[in-house]
């Protein structure tokens, strides 16, 4: 019998509450769909994805990467209504981990909760290791010391005030997107190849020849592809900071998706169309080919709008990541010492303990050679779908059939399909990005069964605020 979790009210939550109501500490509700689309779009990072990750597509995927993209997308909305439904029944800063606890029992949810961790500990040190990169037209500078810093900057950003932050990544945001477009605009404009190229399904072999991309091939790369939009997950760790969450979580998820899938992949579409021949489009050098197409100034321009991405990813990457660790100490996941510590709040609202110590080790591991991860990482975001696709297949059961929440349409096809296509991505898998992914949940599975389990009365007790149960 699944081990589900009681409402709030009976929990026992010892240090976690406030001190005047007796209540689950809950974060300051002060954003809208706006802010909050900002922030979740933000973390997507279109243009540091494009930069970043989107190269690694193209050199193993060549003019398969569109539409590698494109089927990812699609997955994406199945995921997007899943993650639109049960943010909206279980408004909790702890995201997929509260949602899958609640609904599908506290080990799985515990298990969702290590791979988010997993993921979001990893991806914004490597990701701010790339910012020296697209700094060396001005400047050359060390990646591991310019990532370093990037993380201590997004570290003192994330302490301030979340309506704050919003503006900054706003700013930020606009930037990368207006790079983004004058990629695609070029791109377009210098076109080698039309639109049937896009389904060519080449790739750049050895000694010059062409190589056919197979569909097992695609089918692979689609876990990156998913990593590569899994951004707009954020706005269901932002849920309690977003004003009338029933309403403004699914339109936040949805129109982040639609945004997002738009600026990462039409300017995929367009260096696809644009690259020279399939050798350069394999070398996945986007900034050469911007600087082909234009000259050394917009090249320039594009490279330094690439780096502030970066810096606006770790300034929300580490918002995010600070308040699933905040939800796991108000809920109760670690020793009383270490709750109370990553339960307080600063000046600001923000937790501030919890952010410290998720960019402080961030600045640490931009010294590590965290490359192989990337696997890892793209094994535990189709791992993590998956389970939040289960959870929202039992979303309808029991009281949960008439808690006021946004629907999601095709329902219970939509969650079943998903489980199986992602299940299948799963087995597409490369073994070593399998093995690491399933050593790190057996250790998780062994704290569970060793510490968590055995004090289920007063650990891991997964909360939601009494203002977002209305």
């Amino acid at each position: 019998m699944t081990d589900t979790l009681r409402p709030v009210e009976t929990a026992v939550l010892d240090d976690a509450v406030s001190t005047e109501t007796g209540n689950p500490k809950t974060l300051k509700r002060s954003i809208g769909v706006v802010g909050g689309t900002l922030l979740t779009l933000s973390c997507v990072t279109p243009a540091s994805t494009l930069f970043v990750v989107i190269p690694d597509l193209f050199g193993s995927l060549g003019t398969a990467t569109a539409l590698t993209i494109a089927i990812g997308s699609l997955l994406c909305i199945a995921v997007a209504f899943c993650y639109s439904e049960l943010g909206t029944l279980i408004p909790s800063a702890g995201g997929e981990y509260a949602m899958v606890s609640t609904l599908a029992g506290r080990l799985a949810g515990w298990l969702v909760f290590v791979m988010s961790l997993l993921v979001v500990m990893i991806v914004p040190p490597v990701i701010a290791m790339g910012t020296a990169d697209y700094l060396a037209p001005l400047v050359h500078l060390d990646p591991a010391m310019t990532g370093a810093g990037v993380m201590l900057l997004a570290t003192l950003a994330g302490l301030l005030d979340l309506r704050a932050n919003a503006w900054i990544t706003g700013i930020f945001l606009v930037l990368e997107v207006v790079a983004a477009g004058v990629v695609a605009l070029l791109g377009f404009t210098h076109s080698q190849r039309g639109l049937g190229s896009l389904t060519s399904l080449q790739v750049a072999g050895t000694g010059g020849h062409t190589d056919a991309v197979t569909g097992m091939l695609v089918i692979s790369g689609l876990a990156i592809a998913l990593f590569a939009t899994q951004g707009f997950s954020t706005a269901v760790y932002l849920s309690e900071e977003l004003e009338n969450p029933r309403r403004n979580v699914a339109r936040t998820v949805l129109a982040t998706l639609a945004i997002s899938t738009v600026v990462i992949l039409v300017p995929v579409v367009a260096i696809t169309m644009g690259a020279s021949d399939i050798g350069e489009l394999t070398g996945g050098d986007i900034s050469s080919m911007v600087t082909a197409w234009s000259n050394s100034a917009v090249g320039t321009f594009v490279s330094l709008c690439v780096a502030l991405a970066i810096i606006n990813a770790g300034i929300v990457m580490v918002i995010q990541n600070s308040r699933v660790l905040f939800a796991s100490a108000r809920d109760k996941a670690w020793p009383e010492p270490v709750n109370n510590g990553l339960s307080r709040l600063g000046r600001f609202g923000s937790p501030w303990v919890a952010t410290l110590l998720v960019g402080v080790p961030g600045a640490a591991l931009c010294f590590v050679n965290l490359d192989t991860l990337y696997g890892v990482t793209g094994v535990s975001v189709t791992a993590m779908y998956l389970l939040v696709a289960v959870a929202a297949l039992l979303a309808r059961r029991g009281h949960h059939r008439h808690t006021p929440a946004w629907r999601m349409p095709l329902w219970p096809a939509m969650p079943i399909l998903l489980i199986v296509v992602l299940a299948y991505v799963l087995t597409q898998q490369e073994t070593q990005y399998l093995l690491w992914t399933g050593g790190i949940t057996a250790a998780a599975t062994l704290y569970w069964a060793f510490y968590l389990r055995p004090r289920r009365d007063t650990r891991w007790l997964v909360s939601i605020p009494e203002d977002a149960q209305a």
